[in-house]
């Protein structure tokens, strides 16, 4: 028998995720059975179930993505000196997680809003799904956090007011916005962006 590649089995693993993304952004966690995932993707149950044991590992897997994408992204800022400002950083990262740009094939993409949101409500209940997102929200808070400190040793921000505040707050913007898109209809990257140089310029003469 042919030895199937690693290239194949990645290439199949990113199939289910994408069409399990789809089915939970189009009805939601509960209303999506294991058999809409199968027909989503066209596949049987073998080749699916060989992957992942059912609809909560494919949640998570989901989730994880979108998590370690977002924390990637606030690593890499991390290493310039000093980061890239608030509004291109938090635009580059909105960007990937939207999918303006598919970091490590992220299965989420322009469902991203939708999953969210319903992410969020299943965490309520579900208790696994909850410590993912505790332990994917401390990374990402931690990397945030580094950002800021870069931002004031660098005496672009002020250092009297604590990073972790800083970093909370910016966290919970970019979820706003991604809240936004969910329940209000797509807005581009842009207008986060602009909505913070807008707030980023309080007290700043304008040229000209």
């Amino acid at each position: 028998m042919a030895r199937v590649s690693q290239q194949h089995l990645d290439a199949r693993r990113r199939q289910i995720l994408d069409g399990a993304a789809r089915c939970f952004a189009r009805n939601g966690f509960h209303a999506t059975s294991m058999q809409d995932v199968l027909r989503e993707v066209d596949l049987s149950a073998g080749a699916v179930y060989r992957y992942f044991s059912g609809k909560e590992e494919l949640i998570g897997a989901i989730v994880t993505e979108v998590l370690d994408t977002v924390r990637e992204a606030f690593e890499e800022a991390v290493r310039l000196s000093p980061p890239d400002p608030p509004d291109v950083l938090v635009g580059e990262v909105m960007g990937r997680v939207l999918g303006g740009e598919r970091v490590r094939g992220t299965a989420a993409g322009k469902d991203a809003p939708r999953l969210i949101i319903q992410v969020w409500t299943e965490t309520l209940r579900n208790e696994s799904l909850s410590e993912l997102m505790r332990t994917g929200y401390e990374t990402v808070r931690v990397a945030w956090v580094k950002v800021v400190e870069a931002y004031q040793a660098a005496g672009l921000m002020r250092d009297d007011i604590p990073a972790e505040h800083v970093a909370r707050t910016m966290i919970a913007t970019a979820q706003g916005f991604a809240a936004q898109q969910a329940l209000f209809g797509e807005a581009p990257v842009e207008v986060l962006q602009n909505g913070l140089r807008g707030l980023m310029s309080m007290g700043v003469q304008k040229p000209g």
